[in-house]
């Protein structure tokens, strides 16, 4: 069995993690990785001391974000959505699609005309919508990896966090538009 990225922070799988504590406990963990706290004449051991770094970086660099952890503990239950080319994420509703293409077409438009207070008022309904599938998405989570596990609820996680990725990349060409548009 693999080591998750839990496991390396010795923390239960969780929907909910508390930012502190996680904090306190990789700071405390990155110093005891540390290569440099290795001896110097130890090349194996410094090696061993740096992939469990790197590991904690990415444990860390994870967990701390509620979107990505809630991305990581899907794939933990069997649900990839990172892969471009993964079924789940054709399973979303046609009229969400749909409003996908007429969002992504407003968009281009409002780019052509260098419109950015219209880019701008785009990207608030979008990261409201964000918000939105974040909460119901990582609610589902919870009840799929409750005391008995809810399929539908994995499935209802997966369509939310599907959704959010849709969203991330809209937030993410948003900005691209910003900075070029705002050099131009």
């Amino acid at each position: 069995m693999a080591v998750t990225h839990f496991d390396i922070f010795e923390i239960p799988r969780s929907v909910d993690l508390e930012a502190g504590a996680l904090e306190k406990k990789f700071h405390a963990l990155s110093l005891a990785f540390h290569p440099d706290r290795q001896p110097a004449n130890d090349a194996s051991a410094r090696r061993i001391a740096a992939d469990k770094t790197a590991s904690l970086n990415e444990a860390y660099r994870v967990l701390k974000d509620p979107a990505r952890r809630a991305f990581y503990l899907l794939k933990l239950l069997g649900v990839d959505l990172e892969r471009e080319d993964s079924p789940l994420q054709k399973q979303l509703p046609l009229h969400f699609l749909e409003e996908v293409i007429e969002q992504r077409e407003a968009l281009d438009d409002a780019k052509k005309a260098k419109d950015l207070k219209r880019v701008s008022a785009m990207a608030d309904q979008v990261r409201a919508a964000r918000a939105t599938a974040l909460v119901a998405g990582t609610a589902a989570l919870r009840q799929a990896m409750g005391a008995e596990p809810d399929a539908s609820a994995v499935s209802t996680a997966t369509k939310e966090m599907a959704r959010l990725k849709y969203f991330d990349r809209f937030l993410e060409e948003v900005e691209a538009i910003e900075e070029q548009v705002g050099t131009a």
